[in-house]
């Protein structure tokens, strides 16, 4: 079967018409994965969705995560994008990530999270330091609740501090970050080619 890939666009801009620098981001990840037949079946943009604080798979009527929640495991691989804000990922990344944590408490009877088999690589832009340190944010939690976290997992851009040059603004993409989109590709789909023919034990 071939490889299924979804993108989470964890920009705090709600409104989807809005030009979103994650956006350009995941745009580049997205054609190294068609390079490797991949296609991503949608990018999802989190702040238009209800997504309810709390720690449980389903926060009650009108809660939209139960339906994105079964989108992302539709997926072998799944990409994470978000903004860099106060030199930090921003809180939609993190209520994302506060709703994986019901995966610790959803096992199967090899104790695997419904996440086990499935690869998580991050895209990430701000215009100010922090990459690093969100990425770091970013696979912890991810692997905490069951994500296999490739090498080289993290495409990401930062201008000038305190500058006013959005990764969405540049004429064309610097050539590092297309080489380490294809890289990124590159072991995500090797990799989750190897978990799709040989899951985890647990």
């Amino acid at each position: 079967m071939p490889l299924k890939a979804i993108a989470l666009n964890c920009t705090l801009k709600a409104d989807p018409g809005e030009s979103s620098s994650t956006d350009a981001m995941i745009a580049v990840l997205a054609k190294a994965f068609r390079e490797k037949g991949v296609e991503i079946s949608e990018t999802v943009r989190v702040a238009t969705l209800d997504i309810r604080p709390g720690v449980t798979s389903d926060e009650g009527d009108g809660d939209e995560w139960p339906s994105l929640r079964a989108r992302i495991l539709a997926h072998d691989i799944l990409i994470f994008g978000g903004p860099i804000w106060m030199g930090q990922i921003g809180s939609v990344a993190k209520r994302v990530l506060e709703r994986m944590d019901a995966f610790l408490g959803e096992t199967d009877e090899q104790g695997r999270m419904p996440s086990y088999g499935k690869v998580a690589v991050a895209a990430i832009v701000g215009n100010e330091d922090g990459a690093h340190f969100s990425s770091a944010q970013l696979f912890q939690a991810l692997n905490d609740v069951g994500w296999t976290i490739p090498a080289v997992a993290a495409c990401y851009w930062v201008g000038e501090a305190m500058g006013s040059v959005d990764f969405q603004d540049l004429k064309e993409t610097p050539e590092m970050v297309t080489k380490t989109a294809k890289m990124v590709a590159g072991n995500a789909v090797h990799l989750a080619g190897l978990l799709a023919e040989k899951p985890y034990p647990g």
